[in-house]
């Protein structure tokens, strides 16, 4: 694709794609072919100001104020991106190589998560509170904290814009987003529906870019509070930042999440939960199971098992109804995964299969990797204990539940783990104490609107889905009202 084919995409700031205040602008490879098929503006500090500024503006056109005009916009929001589903979907293919079927998949989930919370925007409330004094009348409510920045990761773009924006909106805030360089388009596209919901010009704003677009849409003043998606290590330099500024986190940092299987766990569930759990989506998923652990007693047969199944995923274009896996979303995380191949070599793991690009010409010009997995890994290796986001596995054995649980809770992170048993007692055991957000009990890497999301430890702060979102997004206001007014001692405090 020649640069005159090439899809330009401007910024979207007030209901309108607008060029950039400066001349930068970044190519989007699809990593299937290596090849250039867009190119996106790399905001600047001014283009940022005037995102923010849009978003500010829209204080007084009532979406602060009207619940009922947030629902409905919600709502037709939710119908607008089925209708436009297959061409969001092929935006994020040709962005990040996910396979159409579970990009296509996702995005007509997208918009269970606009109907929730549309139902949720009128449900936002306070409370009285009893007073010793009759003739006080003291209550809370509940207000939208004012522009919310949301920085979205590249590996589900648009599924990660709704856990975002669908409380941030309902609450009564408006939002600047800011995608992944890597994955902008369909952000860019879904903002264009915002306006023909029916949502006030401003309320969604979408700056792209890279690290320069970031830091001053996390600094600006305007900002009342900022979602991220993204590393431990940018994790932290957002809250930094944030905090220096007084302003409010949320942060969904990843994970090296335990899928554990024991002796008596229904097998062919527990191969195809874990199966889909690391290299669904080429791993590029922040609760990929990518720790396997397996009791003794079943540790051959699962590994010939999962061995037997990773050789006979299909890998290839992403475009293709019949492939399984595509390409990994760009080149920096395929050096990334190249690196700890090399560092489970070192650390003395078994290489079981994959471990290199495939052979097959035909794939010779995109990004992309064998399902790979490694069995007999030490629990205290790089491979066990860091994020790799990608289609690595890591087979480690246990013996028994307490061994389990060491080995499950001993890294940084906390996300989520997958628990498989026929044993109801040892699952809730199991749920009580292991170290993470969410546990799966005989499913894995499943979502729902409702659904609080959280991480423990360096996997994040603060919720998402569900009330808790909205709140996240709101602040309280105390209010006092005396409705028997009376002169009084104005050197005592009330109390």
């Amino acid at each position: 694709m020649n640069g005159a084919e090439l899809r330009h995409y401007g910024l979207w700031i007030g209901g309108y794609e607008v060029p950039s205040e400066g001349d930068s602008r970044i190519p989007v490879i699809d990593p299937s072919t290596g090849e250039p098929w867009s190119s996106i503006a790399d905001a600047t500090d001014a283009d940022v100001a005037k995102a923010v500024a849009s978003a500010l503006a829209t204080g007084e056109s009532g979406w602060r104020t009207s619940a009922a005009l947030r629902s409905k916009s919600l709502f037709r929001l939710a119908e607008l991106i089925e209708e436009h589903a297959d061409e969001l979907a092929a935006c994020d293919v040709r962005d990040n190589g996910k396979i159409l079927r579970e990009t296509a998949n996702q995005i007509r989930g997208v918009p269970r998560w606009y109907r929730y919370f549309a139902g949720l925007a009128d449900k936002v409330q306070g409370y009285t509170v009893p007073s010793d004094r009759p003739s006080a009348v003291n209550f809370t409510v509940r207000e939208p904290l004012g522009v919310i920045a949301c920085i979205t990761a590249w590996n589900s773009p648009l599924l990660l814009v709704a856990v975002k924006l669908a409380p941030a909106l309902a609450a009564g805030n408006a939002a600047v987003l800011k995608p992944s360089e890597f994955a902008s388009s369909s952000t860019l596209e879904f903002a264009r529906l915002c306006i023909e919901a029916g949502m006030p010009q401003g309320v969604v704003n979408v700056v792209t870019g890279g690290p320069v677009a970031g830091e001053a849409l996390i600094r600006h003043p305007g900002i009342a509070h900022v979602n991220f998606t993204g590393s431990p290590r940018v994790g932290a330099i957002v809250a930094a930042a944030a905090g220096s500024a007084l302003k409010g986190v949320t942060l969904e940092l990843g994970g090296k999440s335990p899928n554990i299987i024991f002796e008596d766990a229904p097998m062919d569930a527990a191969i195809a939960g874990v199966l889909g759990g690391m290299f669904a989506a080429a791993g590029q998923s922040c609760v990929a199971g990518s720790r396997v652990l397996v009791q003794r007693s079943v540790y051959e047969e699962v590994v010939t098992r999962l061995r037997a199944r990773a050789d006979a995923i299909l890998l290839g274009d992403p475009r293709n109804a019949q492939t399984e896996m595509g390409p990994i979303a760009n080149r920096p995380q395929l050096e990334k995964i190249e690196y700890y191949v090399g560092a489970a070599l070192e650390d003395g793991a078994k290489l079981v299969t994959g471990g290199a690009k495939p052979q097959d010409p035909a794939l010779a010009s995109g990004l992309y990797y064998l399902p790979t997995i490694f069995a007999d890994v030490p629990a205290e290796c790089r491979l066990a204990r860091e994020e790799v986001f990608g289609p690595v596995m890591a087979i480690i054995p246990f013996t028994d539940e307490d061994e389990a649980l060491k080995i499950a809770n001993s890294t940084d992170y906390g996300l989520a783990s997958g628990v498989w048993t026929s044993d109801l007692s040892r699952a809730h055991r199991m749920a009580q104490k292991l170290q993470s957000g969410s546990v799966f009990i005989n499913t894995y890497r499943a979502m729902e609107p409702g659904m609080p999301v959280s991480g423990f430890k360096q996997s994040g702060i603060g919720h998402e889905n569900g009330m808790d979102a909205v709140l996240e997004f709101t602040q309280t206001k105390a209010i006092w009202v005396e409705t028997e007014p009376a002169a009084a001692d104005p050197f005592k405090m009330r109390i």
